[in-house]
């Protein structure tokens, strides 16, 4: 187990109703710094209420957040956001007749605002220029800067926002299906730049693709019906037999 001081987002019994219906019930994560921590389950299991808790794009009817020690419980997602948090959606979310470099710029710029910004043209600010230039090189999409958006392909926009993402300057990421929809090339282009941010980000990976979420998370979370039916490592998730049964299929 990573030690403490790496648990950059921890939530405690996380429960979010809707009426009678318990989306998400009495739901516990740990997010380490260097770690995947994926999170699996049928359609309706919870997933997607779970990343919205966790970003505040909701709030839970009971439970606690804590990120980078804080508790953010109730915070509004921008806060959360710029306390460090960052995250992609299952529809993506960019800014299509922008460029590529463009969009990434303009999601640095929200880190450095400036009371005079208007006075001034937005390729004058240094910093939000050169970690727009990181985030984009880290993403692998230097030779699709100055692409408009709206043009590239399937998996170079869920690129695109991930490298949007990474110019907020985050140390948790929460990515909601950043796989589906891509051929097998664009797939393994994906999971490469999974691979490159890992080391210095904690981050939970939603995801249906069983064979990229089994290779890349370091600990899996099995949601079925808003609640947890099993965590562990991913050899300890395949071997379980409720997981089996419930999800999985003895394929796996």
């Amino acid at each position: 187990m990573a030690p403490v001081s790496e648990t950059l987002l921890s939530a405690q019994n996380l429960t979010k109703r809707f009426g009678g219906l318990a989306a998400v019930n009495d739901v516990s994560v740990d997010l380490w710094r260097g770690h995947i921590h994926g999170v699996i389950g049928p359609n309706g299991a919870g997933k997607s209420t779970l990343t919205n808790l966790l970003s505040g794009d909701i709030a839970p009817t009971s439970g606690r957040v804590t990120l980078g020690g804080h508790d953010v419980t109730g915070w509004k997602p921008e806060k959360i956001s710029r306390g460090g948090l960052g995250r992609s959606y299952q529809k993506t979310n960019i800014f299509l007749p922008f460029t590529v470099w463009e969009n990434v710029r303009l999601a640095a710029q929200s880190r450095t605002p400036h009371p005079a910004a208007w006075l001034r043209r937005a390729t004058d600010f240094k910093e939000s220029n050169e970690r727009a230039n990181e985030a984009i090189e880290l993403a692998g999409l230097q030779n699709r800067k100055n692409a408009i958006a709206g043009t590239i392909s399937h998996g170079e926009q869920r690129q695109l926002e991930i490298a949007m993402t990474l110019a907020t300057n985050p140390n948790v990421l929460l990515l909601d299906e950043p796989l589906a929809g891509m051929g097998t090339v664009e797939a393994e282009r994906m999971v490469q730049l999974l691979l490159r941010i890992k080391p210095l980000h904690a981050i939970m990976l939603v995801e249906h693709d069983m064979d990229a979420v089994f290779a890349l998370a370091d600990r899996l979370t099995v949601m079925v019906n808003g609640q947890v039916i099993a965590s562990g490592t991913p050899a300890e998730v395949r071997a379980d037999a409720n997981v089996q049964s419930a999800y999985l299929g003895e394929e796996h």
